[in-house]
């Protein structure tokens, strides 16, 4: 699995990208790969104030369906719309395929998510 060095991790599976004030937010190549072939990615309410672990969203694949997490304290702002036609743009490419954008509270909450190396020791324990 393939797991970027330039990103921040939720134990939960989900990948953090700082853009600016703002925090873009999918799911990992493990967890995608897990789930097998995507087949819906919503549920997720722009405007919804959640706390960090709250869920923001759901995946489903033919498989099964998991809940997506907020890393952090925050509004959601965005949802990446392409995914409700194409979920399988996840499978394809998940740091790319963005799930939902969060304004975090307090944008240095980043800090305590999981770097790479913290991220891959927790996902080698299922």
């Amino acid at each position: 699995m393939h797991t970027p060095t330039d990103l921040k991790y939720a134990a939960t599976h989900e990948w953090v990208r700082t853009d600016g004030d703002l925090l873009v937010v999918g799911i990992t190549d493990t967890a995608q790969d897990a789930l097998g072939d995507l087949v819906f990615v919503g549920d997720v309410k722009v405007g919804a104030v959640l706390k960090a672990g709250d869920p923001a969203g759901v995946v489903e694949s033919v498989k099964t369906a998991s809940d997506i997490h907020a890393p952090v304290d925050g509004e959601i702002v965005a949802f990446n719309d392409e995914l409700s036609a194409e979920p399988e743009k996840i499978n394809a490419a998940p740091y790319d395929a963005w799930i939902f954008k969060l304004k975090p509270v307090r944008l240095e909450d980043t800090a305590a998510l999981l770097d790479a190396a913290g991220y891959e020791a927790v996902a080698a324990q299922g």
